[in-house]
């Protein structure tokens, strides 16, 4: 296995780095990565010279077009067309190619909006996706359908991987894309820097969201790609929730922001619960996450200031 050739697509991306990272210290000297600007594998051209430049042995597919609500709110047909154009026609060049293994990151936007909580892999498809996420959710649910029915037709090792929301050093904090950590983060420590009294968050808060620090995803995925050869999707995350107003509280007192919390509830809360349920995971591979919540969000925040105090963009 370590002498295999492994592609990581979306390599330069946040998850991308810390995979990438992973793998090379657990003894992978063949480690290739496939992003922007040499490969936009929205286009089938460059995934036939991605494969031909590159001669993997396994791919690990990250790459993807995604955001938190109010982006997926603007870009529904870009969201399900990108998504779903880079995946498709990359695992099926991968078979024929006739690669070793494909390993696909789907999503847990891909679980129905009302999914009885904790999310168990047995209920994916047991209803539709809760509204502002279903065309990026359904775009990426779709390499589950193409990975069980290549298996099935061909013999074709595809495994499916489904990660909760992540979080951790190397986040995109741009306030037009960013997920809800990195965007409270900056709300937070903009305001203290400007001197600002109150930040407003969207929705009601009730929502609830599990939070999978980064680097433990790394390893979740290293290990799967090791030991995980089967055709049922596996969820991995950290097996917790916390309400959207506890989460803004804990990032709040870990800032230092002592200001007013305004609740904008004319936007909306998301889908009402996330947490998953991560037994297979450590019943097939091994995994457990290791970062308790409150040190990962430090860390996270550390990090958020050094790269603005270096002058570094978000």
């Amino acid at each position: 296995m370590k002498e295999k050739r492994i592609t990581i697509t979306g390599g330069k991306g946040f998850l991308g780095q810390h995979l990438v990272r992973i793998f090379r210290k657990r003894g992978y000297p063949n480690i290739l990565v496939a992003d922007l600007p040499e490969y936009n594998l929205i286009r089938p051209g460059d995934i036939r010279r991605l494969y031909d430049e590159q001669h993997p042995d396994i791919v690990v597919h990250l790459a993807a077009k995604v955001g938190g609500i109010g982006f997926n709110q603007e870009n529904p047909g870009s969201l399900f067309y990108e998504n779903l154009m880079m995946g498709i026609p990359l695992l099926h060049e991968g078979y024929l190619r006739k690669i070793d293994k494909f390993v696909a990151l789907g999503t847990i936007c891909a679980y129905p909006k009302f999914a009885p909580v904790p999310f168990r892999e047995d209920d994916l498809w047991n209803g539709y996706p809760e509204e502002t996420n279903a065309p990026y959710g359904l775009a990426k649910k779709m390499m589950l359908v193409q990975a069980q029915a290549y298996r099935r037709q061909y013999g074709f090792n595809a495994v499916f991987l489904l990660p909760v929301n992540l979080y951790g050093p190397g986040d995109n904090f741009d306030p037009r894309s960013s997920h809800v950590i990195p965007a409270l983060i900056k709300k937070c420590a903009d305001a203290l820097t400007r001197g600002d009294r109150e930040i407003t968050v969207w929705g009601t808060g009730n929502a609830t969201r599990e939070f999978f620090y980064v680097e433990d995803a790394a390893e979740a995925i290293c290990l799967a790609t090791e030991r995980y050869d089967k055709p049922e999707p596996v969820n991995i995350g950290a097996g917790f929730e916390i309400s959207i107003r506890d989460l803004v509280g804990l990032v709040a007192e870990l800032t230092g922001f002592k200001g007013r919390i305004v609740w904008d509830t004319s936007k909306p809360d998301g889908q009402p619960r996330r947490m998953l349920n991560t037994e297979r995971a450590l019943r097939e591979f091994g995994f457990k996450a290791g970062t308790e919540f409150r040190e990962g969000l430090r860390k996270t925040i550390d990090w958020y200031r050094k790269t603005q105090a270096a002058g570094a963009p978000d």
